[in-house]
């Protein structure tokens, strides 16, 4: 989760970027406060994305979206919400899916695999040098807020990481996941959340080789998205 990214650049900065991938989930919400979204997943193939699969209903935080950091794409409005520690928003923007990780300790999945033991922390504390990192509690620096990773609601019996906020920026949000879903209906935290056989799925459809990313954004941002990526179309209701 360290890189460094920047937020709200031109979209051309980003061509470079967006050709490099050749999987794609496309996370759609009718607007910044909604809880619920819908996930289209796309390959590309010569100079276009294809869809894969049917549409997946999703989760977001409990107060919706807001921009988070990840890479450059998008061109934000003054005054929408950007990301913050405990907000209950899941990030908007464009993310890198670097990590998949689980209880059992191995997965049918191309990702790098980390097994989520009764040791793994991910660390939320962000005054912390371990903020926004997951780890051996053993090797933390003592934070004093942290998430368990192997938790007893089976959340994250699956997941993946989702590549927000990989420079640290303190107060910026961390621990951003991929992960099972409490309920049809019921919302995160702040990461986005499936049914576990969608998840499943996901997880091994994905190929590291391919680069694969998370755009996630409200309807309003749609035209841009379709304009990074040829090929790829927001959902119509």
């Amino acid at each position: 989760m360290k890189y460094f990214t920047k937020l709200f650049l031109p979209l051309f900065l980003t061509f470079d970027f967006a050709c490099a991938s050749e999987q794609l989930l496309l996370i759609e919400s009718n607007d910044f406060n909604t809880t619920h979204a819908v996930l289209t997943r796309y390959e590309s193939r010569a100079d276009s994305y294809v869809q894969v699969g049917e549409q997946i209903p999703v989760n977001l935080g409990r107060n919706g979206l807001a921009w988070g950091l990840g890479e450059s794409g998008f061109k934000g409005k003054a005054g929408e919400p950007l990301k913050q520690e405990g907000d209950g928003r899941s990030p908007a923007g464009i993310f890198t899916i670097s990590r998949a990780f689980g209880y059992a300790a191995q997965f049918k999945t191309k990702m790098p695999y980390i097994q989520a033991d009764a040791a793994l922390i991910c660390v939320d504390d962000s005054q912390s040098d371990d903020y926004n990192t997951i780890l051996d509690r053993n090797e933390s620096d003592s934070p004093k807020s942290f998430e368990w990773m192997k938790r007893e609601d089976d959340l994250y019996k699956i997941g993946l990481v989702i590549e927000h906020n990989s420079v640290g920026k303190k107060g910026a949000g961390s621990c951003i996941f991929f992960h099972i879903q409490k309920s049809e209906d019921a919302p995160t935290a702040g990461c986005t959340a499936m049914r576990e056989e969608d998840l499943n799925t996901i997880m091994t459809w994905l190929d590291p080789a391919k680069k694969p990313i998370v755009v996630q954004i409200p309807r309003s941002y749609c035209s841009q998205a379709e304009s990074l990526y040829r090929g790829i179309h927001c959902p119509v209701k």
